[in-house]
């Protein structure tokens, strides 16, 4: 079920964007349209549905759109034309009331900077969005403490921002976002300025909460390996158009176009293709290959299985949710897999 839906979004900076949607309507690009009027078109014609419940990661290049996207589903930035539809609600029509209702309850952002208030503790940073909704102290303080105890800050509550490392600082920004209970959460570049472990631990941490919260997530990040881990989905954005939309196997398997091509071009598949994309049909097996089988998930990467595949000579078999056994991963379908995508064993 689509919870967002955009629908022909242009955007054009520049004194007379109206006046150049001709242009940029006819075909011209990016760079043409700078040459010849000194505008900036900063989305052309992005058009794209987001699933409640998915992480939907948008990614590019700087200059490619991705932060001037994001920051029109709340109407940070307005459209040169275009619709934003969330929950069947046109975005775009809410007069000033309306939309900062909207924002308060619908929607809450994570920053690449943290955005925490210094002059406040923990506890009372992540209640702030409850305190200007005008809950009570102790009804924000109640709904703050739970979402700090569940990104792992029980403990910090009294401390403030400058006595937190930077990835402390970021979960304290996740706590604040998830605190009014929004049904999406906005991630513009949120792990994009810490250091590469911690970094790390963010995403594994946002993915273990998102299995409890499924909340609706764009995550906008510049980071390949990054929107691969993460998205459910995935699009790829290039001169504020679309390049392609699709899974993460999709977009590693069957890029869209030569630019796309070359952006997935070093990327490690075993890292990004899971056990679904290399199973083939379950077979009846032997006592002794039932023996050494093992069972592993239908979204198991295919690096978690090739070792086991490999070097111990193990058949795998693939179960769904239900446990039920839909496929099988032996040898000989590693090594095509290996043989088809040039992937390292």
């Amino acid at each position: 079920m689509s919870k967002i839906e955009i629908r022909n979004i242009y955007k054009i900076f520049g004194p007379d964007p109206t006046s150049v949607m001709p242009l940029v309507k006819g075909g011209a690009n990016k760079q043409e349209v700078m040459d010849q009027t000194g505008h900036v078109v900063g989305l052309d014609d992005v058009s794209l549905d987001i699933n409640e419940g998915e992480i939907f990661v948008i990614m590019g290049l700087s200059g490619s759109g991705k932060s001037t996207l994001i920051r029109h589903l709340n109407r940070l930035i307005e459209p040169t034309s275009g619709s934003i539809i969330v929950d069947g609600e046109n975005v775009l029509k809410l007069d000033a009331k309306q939309l900062a209702r909207f924002r308060q309850s619908k929607m809450a952002m994570v920053f690449q900077r943290f955005g925490l208030l210094p002059h406040k503790n923990i506890i009372e940073n992540v209640g702030f969005g409850l305190q200007i909704q005008m809950v009570s102290e102790a009804k924000r303080n109640a709904a703050a403490q739970e979402k700090i105890d569940l990104v792992g800050l029980t403990g910090f509550e009294k401390q403030y921002p400058d006595q937190l490392s930077g990835g402390m600082q970021q979960r304290v920004g996740l706590a604040r976002a998830l605190a009014t209970d929004p049904d999406i959460l906005l991630m513009d570049e949120a792990f994009s300025a810490l250091d590469p472990l911690i970094r790390t631990d963010m995403q594994r941490r946002l993915l273990e909460l998102q299995t409890s919260l499924k909340k609706t997530i764009v995550f906008i990040t510049h980071d390949l390996d990054e929107a691969l881990f993460l998205g459910d989905r995935i699009c790829i954005l290039e001169g504020g158009r679309i390049a392609q939309i699709g899974t993460p196997e999709d977009i590693i398997l069957s890029p869209a176009d030569d630019y796309v091509a070359a952006f997935v071009g070093d990327v490690n598949k075993a890292k990004v293709l899971r056990a679904k994309s290399v199973m083939v049909s379950p077979r009846k097996l032997t006592a002794a290959e039932s023996k050494k089988s093992v069972q592993m998930p239908v979204n198991a990467l295919l690096e978690d299985l090739m070792p086991i595949v490999l070097k111990q000579g193990n058949i795998i078999e693939i179960i769904d949710d239900a446990g039920t056994v839909v496929g099988q991963v032996g040898g000989a379908d590693i090594a095509a897999a290996l043989e088809k995508d040039n992937l390292s064993a």
